[in-house]
């Protein structure tokens, strides 16, 4: 053998072993990323981004660290889907809460794990906004969902209908009146987890990857605010408010902080909507067209198709915004109704103390107040002077050299003849003839 060839094949064993080593440590990190709070579109941005980094920086698994008491079930369903298309395993860490929606994501990751003293379940569906639970229709499609989750992993799927039916029976672990909710140690003898770790840096040893880097994914600042803001209640308020800032703004002259207040809110509601990834430009772009029609219509005497087509484009934006037509409707009519007792209350208590009287012209306008809403004609009465054209039985005539349209008092007057004022009405001045007269 040559000695090129005895060089050759040393080095391309070294350059084996060493893309080997290489592919090795890139594939050894392993993400945790927080789900805390509630589950929802805010959150589902922020669980995208963070998939796409860890699957950038080439991770061997994700782990998702729950502690959540659920959320909406439509972000849950599309957060799965997410997670089915992720290029590595993703693993489920409950520390300590993982309930409702939370239960179905951490039913359907590759290996369920859970910290001691924590728990999972209780995944009825509530109507939004209330206690009230949900029609037959929609039950039997959740529990379907939780049943096929735990069938693709292997786990009982009685267990997963116990959590969303409450008249579920499983001897010896739920009796019928109650939904099922499973402990660590519950969860682990019935094989719903995979084990239970103290904490999440254990959980790369269990799965196989004792030497992998651990680093953490939470979300920022702006997915908290965006995911606060879409919050069904606090939307409704922050509606509430942009709508009777607008009231205030539309009764009182000018443009004030009202007007200010009432775009800042109405930024806040549809912003916060945008940035979070629940609504797109096209309902942005209803509302600014709704916002140009009315401003239109204000221009325009009356109440018509501009004012019309301006009022539908902010209400049905208001409710292509929010994060479903239903709950978008809900919020609309309920923010309607706050304004709307909110702003005549407003108004009442203002008037009966004098401050709007600030703002507003509440006093009517009357002539022993010295107003007019013309020039006083009542100088003329009992003033004579000439016809300048026959009356008939309007026309004109001449008093103290100047001339002024009148009517008759009924009978047709020549020109040239002799006329008295006898009535004076606004602008209306009556005469007659002073040879039929007094």
């Amino acid at each position: 053998m040559s000695l090129k060839r005895k060089c050759f094949l040393p080095l391309l064993l070294f350059c084996f072993l060493f893309l080997l080593s290489g592919v090795s440590a890139a594939g050894s990190n392993v993400y945790t990323i927080s789900v805390t709070g509630e589950i929802g579109p805010g959150w589902l941005q922020f669980l995208e981004r963070s998939l796409q980094e860890a699957e950038d920086s080439g991770a061997a698994a994700v782990v998702l660290d729950f502690d959540t008491p659920g959320g909406y079930i439509d972000t849950a369903i599309d957060a799965r889907k997410l997670l089915d298309k992720a290029p590595f395993p993703v693993y489920a860490y409950v520390n300590p809460h993982a309930l409702s929606a939370g239960a179905y994501l951490a039913l359907s990751a590759d290996k369920l794990f859970m910290a001691p003293g924590s728990t999972m379940g209780a995944a009825e569906p509530r109507i939004l906004g209330s206690n009230e639970p949900v029609d037959e229709k929609f039950l039997s499609s959740w529990e379907g969902e939780m049943r096929a989750m735990a069938e693709r992993q292997g786990k009982d799927p009685e267990l997963a209908a116990a959590m969303v039916r409450r008249e579920m029976v499983i001897d010896g672990v739920v009796t019928g009146d109650e939904l099922l909710t499973l402990t660590a140690r519950e969860a682990e003898d019935l094989h719903v987890s995979d084990g239970t770790a103290a904490t999440v840096a254990e959980l790369p040893e269990l799965v196989g990857l004792p030497d992998a880097v651990v680093s953490s994914l939470v979300p920022s600042t702006w997915d908290r605010i965006s995911g606060w803001l879409i919050n069904p209640v606090v939307a409704t308020l922050i509606l509430s408010l942009a709508f009777i800032c607008l009231i205030v703004e539309v009764l009182t002259a000018g443009f004030g902080i009202a007007g200010l207040l009432s775009i800042l809110f109405f930024g806040l509601y549809f912003g916060g909507h945008f940035f979070a990834g629940v609504s797109g430009w096209p309902a942005l772009f209803l509302f600014l067209l709704g916002v140009v029609l009315l401003l239109v219509e204000a221009f325009i005497p009356g109440f018509g198709v501009f004012g019309a087509g301006g009022l539908v484009a902010v209400l049905v934006s208001i409710v292509l915004s929010s994060v479903s037509a239903v709950t978008g409707l809900r919020t609309l009519l309920f923010s309607l109704f706050i304004s709307g007792v909110a702003g005549y209350l407003a108004f009442k208590y203002f008037q009966r103390k004098g401050l709007l009287r600030r703002f507003l012209n509440l006093e009517s306008s009357t002539r022993e107040q010295g107003f007019s809403s013309s020039a006083d004609l009542t100088f003329l009465l009992g003033k004579q002077g000439f016809s300048v054209t026959p009356l008939r039985p309007a026309g004109i005539v001449e008093l103290d050299d100047a001339r002024f349209n009148v009517v008759s008092e009924g009978a047709f007057i020549t020109t040239g003849e002799a006329v008295k004022v006898i009535k004076v009405e606004g602008n209306r001045i009556v005469v007659r003839s002073i040879k039929k007269g007094e």
